[in-house]
């Protein structure tokens, strides 16, 4: 059963999606704290991403690597009535997840186009354990049997019209809707994890959500298959987004 006294909401997110706006946008709740991917560590450590993820080494240096003590951290008191943790959802890995049973989960996707041609100028040759959206179905049929069936937001749908997708998300937890979620200060945030650097130099410049325009640009032919395995995948899940 969910706390009634305290949600936590995790976000399942893939990589290069707008996660950590989202972060932002929940971190102007003043009944809110904020978590940047805190099974990022394990994930590293669990996995072979550690060799071409850059500052791996420094994310290992700054949380803990045991799913079990990130689940205590997770379910503990956080001394505001609203936790919410950005998660990739690859992250996951082998674990018990009995845990999300506790949380408010919501899955977010985004094109595997759009995606995959902004994480390749990080990681050139991405599979599909580091895109997330295999790990997306399978949290899903999770879930559902669970009857724990998450929120699904297309990022797309959310950049369209930010304030309707965060009115209808909040009105799905029981959640009062904020203005303040919409608009926030440029540049770093102390949520930020040491990966910050690496990967969040465009929402720093941020002051709120951008305007959603699609990639025209062609994928290049060593991207081609995985974007046909991601495609359906993401098909499937944009089916349950929340409009």
């Amino acid at each position: 059963m969910l706390n009634t006294t305290q949600k936590r909401i995790a976000l399942w997110s893939g990589p290069r999606n707008i996660s950590t706006a989202i972060m932002y946008s929940f971190a102007q709740r003043k009944d809110t704290r904020v978590y940047d991917e805190p099974l990022y560590a394990y994930y590293l450590s669990h996995s072979n991403a550690a060799s071409y993820h850059p500052g791996a080494q420094e994310v290992l240096q700054s949380q803990a690597r045991d799913a079990d003590e990130v689940i205590q951290m997770m379910l503990a008191d956080h001394g505001k009535p609203v936790a919410f943790f950005k998660q990739m959802t690859h992250h996951l890995l082998d674990m018990d997840r009995s845990f999300l049973g506790q949380m408010h989960n919501v899955i977010l996707t985004r094109n595997p186009k759009d995606m995959l041609l902004s994480f390749s100028k990080v990681i050139e040759h991405p599979q599909m354990q580091d895109v997330g959206y295999a790990a997306h179905i399978e949290l899903l049929t999770f879930l559902q049997s669970m009857n724990c069936t998450p929120i699904v937001i297309d990022s797309a749908k959310l950049l369209q019209n930010p304030e309707r997708v965060l009115r209808t998300w909040c009105r799905l937890m029981d959640l009062e809707f904020d203005d303040a979620m919409l608009s926030w200060e440029a540049g770093p945030r102390p949520e930020d994890g040491v990966w910050a650097p690496y990967w969040y130099a465009s929402v720093h410049q941020s002051t709120g959500f951008g305007t959603y325009t699609p990639k025209n640009t062609a994928l290049p032919d060593h991207l081609m298959p995985l974007y046909e395995e991601c495609l359906p995948l993401y098909n499937r899940l944009n089916e349950l987004a929340i409009e």
